[in-house]
């Protein structure tokens, strides 16, 4: 078998396993939806591939998703180079997403963490903080969803140990997400 043919079915086995998380990535929207309906945001970030799901994400909030509509505030911690790179070498490397949750995030605001593993220091230190600022925070985790499972409302955990499938699921799952805020805040049909 090829190494697609080989990808395509672990990725089919995984996916058809998703139907278990429609209740929790219902919830998470309207988590996320209620932050953006009373003027809040939408922090994201994460590592590596994570970092880009960050990112694509935040920008479909902030551009479009499914059709024209008013921006909304959604904004990636990993793409300020600056403070990155500022942070990252003034303190540490596990402080990069902390330091600006407390510098940027208000109660009442949403923090969305990608984790492959769910043990992330970095995401996780930004999710302790985020629970002391009453900050809700939605966790994109995979394997047994790791330390970050515990400091998430809510705890979304691919069922899978294969970090390219779980990228996978976190990019459809984080596209629900967005539709449905898009939806629940009446910017879209249902």
């Amino acid at each position: 078998m090829s190494l697609f043919l080989a990808n395509l079915a672990e990725h089919r086995e995984v996916f058809a396993r998703l139907d278990a998380l429609s209740t929790i990535v219902a919830e998470a929207s309207g988590a996320a939806t209620a932050s953006l309906r009373a003027g809040n945001k939408v922090m994201f970030c994460g590592n590596g591939g994570s970092a880009a799901d960050s990112q694509h994400l935040a920008a479909e909030l902030t551009g479009r998703f499914i059709k024209d509509r008013p921006p909304l505030a959604g904004l990636a911690l990993n793409t300020d180079s600056s403070a990155l790179t500022c942070i990252g070498n003034d303190y540490s490397f596990a402080d990069v997403f902390v330091r600006q949750v407390r510098g940027l995030g208000r109660t009442g605001d949403c923090l969305v963490g990608i984790s492959t593993s769910g043990n992330s220091a970095n995401v996780l230190r930004a999710f302790e903080a985020a629970r002391e600022m009453g900050i809700t925070t939605i966790g994109f985790l995979g394997r047994d969803g790791g330390q970050i499972k515990a400091l998430s409302d809510y705890a979304i955990i691919v069922p899978s140990d294969v970090t390219a499938r779980i990228q996978e699921a976190h990019i459809l799952i984080g596209h629900t997400l967005c539709g449905l805020v898009e939806q629940q805040l009446g910017l879209v049909e249902a």
